[in-house]
């Protein structure tokens, strides 16, 4: 990834708009996240905005790095915050990706949507060699959407929240 630039940065698709994260994105976001939101987590919401401020202040750093990218999900009509995007591990040969989106906008593919542009973005620009897509066995919506991608289940893990299988869905420019 050379000349990494994190504000250079900005994924389109049909009905999103998918930029990395910044401070001014902090108030937004954490008013997404619920506890629906964060059931098949492995994390627990923050109690505030001062500990979500931990923790979005930690992701600062890897994102201007290229290593570790949390991007935005947003309403291309008008611009809402629809939850988050997560490319880990970004510069190695399989990245893992992440999502979780606010409850009203379930169920209408925005999920498939803002994953398949990341995973495209990062193909091109990144050329992993596949992605690993962790998801809770019981998520149904999201093992749809690796499935839809190519993915297929390579491995299992345990958290203290759920087991999750974990698919690989292979780089989508080759």
């Amino acid at each position: 990834m050379t000349n990494w630039d994190a504000s250079g940065v900005d994924i389109k698709s049909e009905r999103l708009r998918l930029k990395l994260f910044t401070a001014d994105d902090a108030a937004e976001v954490f008013a997404a996240i619920t506890p629906a939101v964060t059931r098949f987590m492995q994390w627990e919401p923050p109690r505030s905005a001062t500990a979500f401020a931990e923790v979005w202040r930690s992701w600062l750093t890897p994102i201007l790095e290229g290593s570790d990218l949390h991007f935005v999900v947003r309403s291309l009509t008008d611009r809402c915050c629809l939850g988050l995007v997560g490319l880990h591990a970004a510069k190695t040969t399989c990245p893992e990706i992440g999502i979780w989106l606010r409850e009203d906008v379930h169920g209408n593919g925005v999920g498939r949507e803002a994953v398949a542009a990341v995973a495209a973005w990062a193909s091109d620009a990144l050329n992993p060699d596949c992605f690993e897509y962790p998801v809770a066995e019981e998520n149904v919506a999201s093992r749809r959407i690796a499935e839809s991608l190519g993915g297929s289940i390579v491995s299992t893990r345990s958290n203290s929240k759920y087991t999750s299988v974990v698919y690989r869905i292979p780089n989508l420019q080759r």
